[in-house]
């Protein structure tokens, strides 16, 4: 750590409170549904669709947000996204009916997610540190990132309880706003020069190509589908699930913080690790374990203790693979579309999001039971994971970058 150049750490810090503030507004919307839905007159499923758009919207446009910075830069991207957000955020205050929490909440802030979350700040760490120190510095700069809700979650709460929910609306766009000073600072790292990649520079075309083409980024791709899959199946049931199972309601809230916390101290070892072991290696190992896990989890009826357990091995094992995922794209194609290219993979991720979120409902209010979810989830990542695992076995001489 002590090889990164001194310049680099406003750039990292200010990237790692992008991340922050995008994630933690993000996941803090949640708190919205009750008193939105009362007040609006609107059903729950409204709410919970705008959401849903918003996870797909921020997939579909994780990619063309990775061109536009790789093209034009990341600072006129990311400020460009502080301020959607903030305008998303405005819109979804004002909100008099459905269509403008779909508008804010769902379009405009899934939009300006794709410009300061998790793939811009990846991208911007990547940059303007050492090889031999970028993993370990992706692993931190994800754990500072997942601290979010520690920080947008209570301004959320603490004006819906002195006012309403509008002043809570009101008090995350002032905070979005904060994201227009990281994304200046975190832009310095388009004065980093960039090495070209084997056989010079490649249009966003031939990128795009040479990552739809190579079959170990596919199989990562795939496999951060049901990464996504399973994560946010379990952050949109496992409270439904407590309580079907007769515990307290306060169980699944705390086991998502539990969740959190242990985020953190995930996402930092699976940086350092990914700086010494096969990313990909270490992607799939990720995935087995956390099937297995669930396997256990779910088979077996719950209790306080055994939720506990269960949530901080999960959470250990939650963002450590954004440092991985990225890591893994800068090996195979080097950095000059890895904003674009990790887009792709992530747009993976989200389809999986939607899936075991809308998937679970719909197979709970089919059969009145998440047996079957879980079973299916576990099933797909044991594979996924298996399959990642044989990928990263080597075989024969390395192969040059695919955008060569």
């Amino acid at each position: 750590m002590r090889s990164i150049p001194r310049a680099a750490i406003p750039i990292l810090i200010a990237a790692a409170l992008a991340l922050a503030l995008a994630n933690g507004m993000r996941q803090s919307l949640g708190l919205f549904l009750q008193p939105v839905t009362k007040d609006l007159g609107i059903a729950v499923a409204d709410f919970t669709l705008a959401i849903a758009m918003q996870n797909l919207v921020w997939g579909i446009a994780q990619p063309f947000a990775g061109a536009v910075a790789s093209r034009f830069g990341f600072r006129p991207t990311m400020l460009a996204g502080g301020v959607t957000y903030a305008a998303g955020l405005a819109i979804f205050g004002q909100a008099e009916g459905s269509f403008a929490v779909m508008l804010g909440a769902g379009l405009l802030v899934g939009i300006a997610l794709a410009a300061t979350a998790s793939g811009m700040a990846m991208a911007v760490a990547s940059r303007p540190v050492p090889t031999a120190s970028r993993s370990t510095v992706l692993g931190l700069v994800s754990a500072l990132g997942s601290t979010g809700p520690l920080m947008s979650a209570p301004i959320a709460q603490g004006l819906m309880d002195a006012f309403d929910w509008r002043a809570g609306v009101t008090g995350l766009m002032l905070l979005a706003l904060c994201l227009l000073p990281a994304a200046w600072i975190a832009g310095r790292v388009d004065a980093t020069p960039v090495p070209p990649a084997r056989g010079g520079d490649v249009s966003a075309l031939v990128a795009t190509r040479a990552a739809l083409s190579h079959g170990s980024f596919m199989i990562m791709a795939g496999a951060y589908f049901v990464c996504g899959l399973q994560l946010v199946f379990l952050t949109t049931h496992l409270p439904s699930y407590l309580t079907l199972c007769g515990l307290d309601p306060m169980l699944g809230a705390t086991a998502l913080g539990v969740i959190a916390a242990f985020n953190v101290v995930g996402s930092l070892f699976f940086g350092w690790a990914g700086g010494r072991w096969s990313k990909t290696l270490l992607l799939g190992l990720i995935y087995v374990t956390r099937s297995l896990v669930l396997a256990w989890y779910f088979a077996t009826p719950p209790s306080p203790t055994s939720t506990l357990v269960f949530a901080a091995i999960m959470g250990f094992l939650w963002l450590g693979v954004a440092p991985l995922i990225s890591g893994a794209v800068v090996e195979m194609f080097g950095l000059q579309w890895q904003a674009m290219i990790q887009g792709f993979a992530f747009f993976s991720h989200q389809l999986g999001s939607f899936l075991g979120a809308f998937g679970g409902g719909l197979i709970f209010d089919a059969l009145g039971s998440y047996t079957l979810a879980w079973q299916l989830g576990v099933g797909m990542g044991l594979t996924a994971g298996t399959l990642q695992i044989l990928a990263s076995i080597p075989r024969g001489p390395k192969a040059r970058p695919a955008t060569a």
